[in-house]
Parts: C-alpha cells; sequence; structure tokens
C-alpha cells in the first residue's frame, strides 16, 4: 500500500498519459499527449489530496474556490489575493484588443520555449495589466472580467425566469432530498460558449449522499494534468467538505472523470520530474467548528494541517 493512496492515483494517471498518450494537436498550438476518458477515485477520509511530490499553492485555491462561490468574474479579487492563474485569459483579450499599443505578445506558448528577451518582456506588459485592474476600476471592469465564467454559471445562470443559483439549490437539496439523484451543478451553457474567455474545463459535477456521508462527482472535458489538474482535485475536494459541513455531513469521495486529459509537450520534463520525487503523507484539512454558508468563508477560514511537500515545478502555461 502506497504511503499516499490518493497522490499515488493522481501519479499512476500522469505516468499512463506519459507512456501511452497520443501525440495530439491542440487549440493553443503547444501539443499534447493526450488520452480519452480516465478517472480516479479520492477517499476524503484519507487525508486531503492535495499533491506532496509538488508543492501546490492551496492560498490559490482557497482564493479561487472562494471567487468562484461568491460568484464573482473580475479577476480584480484573485490579484487582492495574488493570485495570477486567470490573468493569462484577461491579459491575452487586452493584447488582442485595439487599445494595446504594446509588443506583439501573441503565441507565447512556442516563443516562451527559446526567447528569453521575449519571456521578460511579456511578464513585464502582464505585470503592469494586472496593476491597472488593480487600481482603475474602468479598466478593471473592461478587461479584468471574464464574462460567464464559473462564478456566474454556479450563482447566476441566465434563464428566461431569471438567474438561477446552483450551488444554494443544491444545498438546500440536500438538506430536504439527500437521496436525491439531481444534486448537479452545470457551467456548460451552450448560449455563452462563445462569449466566454475560456469556456468551462470542468463542465458539471453531482453530489451523492449516503450513509451520513456526501461525494461528488466531477466531469472534467479537458484536464491540463500537469498545471490544472492538481488545483482541481484539490479545489473540489475542498468544495465537497465545505458543503458537507454546512449540511452536517462527513465527506466520502471526490471522484474525478475526465474526456480529453493531456500532458502539453512543453510539461513532458516536468512530469518527469516529479514522478521521480517522493510523496509524504496527506494532510488534513481544518474548517471553522461553526457551519457557516460558502460564499461567507473568508481565507483565515481554511487551514491545511501537516502539508509537507517537495519543491514546486514551474511550467508555462497554455493559452
Amino acid at each position: 500500500m502506497s504511503i499516499n493512496d490518493n497522490e499515488q492515483q493522481y501519479l499512476d494517471f500522469a505516468r499512463y498519459v506519459l507512456e501511452h498518450g497520443d501525440e495530439k494537436g491542440d487549440r493553443t498550438g503547444t501539443g499534447t499527449r493526450s488520452v480519452f476518458g480516465y478517472q480516479m477515485r479520492f477517499d476524503l477520509q484519507a487525508g486531503f489530496p492535495i499533491l506532496t511530490t509538488k508543492k501546490v499553492p492551496f492560498g490559490l485555491i482557497k482564493s479561487e474556490l472562494l471567487w468562484f462561490l461568491r460568484g464573482d468574474t473580475n479577476i480584480r479579487f484573485l490579484l487582492q489575493h495574488k493570485n495570477h492563474i486567470w490573468d493569462e485569459w484577461a491579459f491575452q483579450r487586452w493584447v488582442e484588443s485595439d487599445e494595446y499599443t504594446g509588443p506583439d505578445m501573441t503565441d507565447f506558448g512556442r516563443r516562451s520555449l527559446v526567447d528569453d528577451d521575449f519571456n521578460q518582456a511579456y511578464q513585464e506588459q502582464k505585470r503592469q495589466f494586472c496593476e491597472r485592474i488593480l487600481n482603475d476600476d474602468e479598466f478593471s471592469a473592461k478587461y479584468g472580467d471574464l464574462g460567464l465564467v464559473y462564478g456566474s454559471q454556479w450563482r447566476a445562470w441566465q434563464s428566461p425566469e431569471g438567474p438561477i443559483d446552483q450551488i444554494q439549490n443544491v444545498i438546500d437539496q440536500i438538506k430536504t432530498n439527500p437521496n436525491s439523484r439531481r444534486l448537479i451543478v452545470s457551467a456548460w451553457n451552450p448560449a455563452d460558449v462563445p462569449s466566454m474567455a475560456l469556456p468551462p474545463c470542468h463542465t458539471m459535477f453531482q453530489f451523492y449522499v449516503n450513509n451520513g456521508k456526501l461525494s461528488c462527482q466531477l466531469y472534467q472535458r479537458s484536464a491540463d494534468i500537469f498545471l490544472g489538474v492538481p488545483f482541481n482535485i484539490a479545489s473540489y475536494a475542498l468544495l465537497t467538505h465545505m458543503i458537507a459541513n454546512q449540511c452536517g455531513l462527513e465527506v466520502g469521495e471526490f471522484v474525478h472523470t475526465f474526456g480529453d486529459a493531456h500532458i502539453y509537450s512543453n510539461h513532458i520534463e516536468q512530469i518527469k520530474e516529479q514522478l521521480s520525487r517522493p510523496m509524504h503523507q496527506a494532510p488534513l484539512l481544518i474548517l471553522p467548528d461553526e457551519a457557516k454558508p460558502v460564499d461567507e468563508y473568508e481565507m483565515s477560514d481554511i487551514k491545511l494541517e501537516g502539508y509537507e511537500a517537495e519543491p514546486a515545478i514551474k511550467a508555462p502555461v497554455a493559452v
């Protein structure tokens, strides 16, 4: 038995795609090694499933999930918490706009591999962009908002009868009808996809209540195994804990089901480095003793106890 059975599943997944994935093109032009269809199951009673073979910044996971749960779609909230994981998509909109007058910042995925001067220019332009989002209300409203992404779809799905708060509806159903097979939240709205900065990768999730435990299954249509999936695992595990806490339940499993699961061509060496490292014991998640609504959590309410991990491994984001 592994020292950390939950993490071993992720490492086996990454190794499988590395060894058996097909070479496949993609929207970003970066290139991937890809498989279609895979599933992992994480026992949330066996510790919190955050990776230990590389340091995963839990603060970023917390702030992103709180951003979603508050129904926010503007990256200013994230930047206020030093979270830059959604910058690329907002920045891309800015550099493609008629108002942008800086150097050419296109084709980042491939140029960043070979051009140090381009990298430096890119990071400086992005730094200036983020400063304007933080300090210029008009610029932030125009270029910081990502449109109908997760926060909007989860908390204010647009319908002819008005916005639908899917998260609150699911919580209410868990409390009143836990045997329901309709405990579903969807982020994939075909009418909205064309206007989204990034159409939802984690498209829908479903809750399941049994023996006083809450489980969650996510269907993810597109999965960046090295950078994205570790965040997704920890984020949905945290969401399951938070909703279980509000509903007076224990946690069960997080089931992660994939469509196109891929390793980007500029992440291959990073994955190999990670697979060579030792694992550590899974940490414990600490939430407030007194349950609170999921959109009222503060960063300080959510803590990990005993998180020991190998150093972080950097890799470029494919946009």
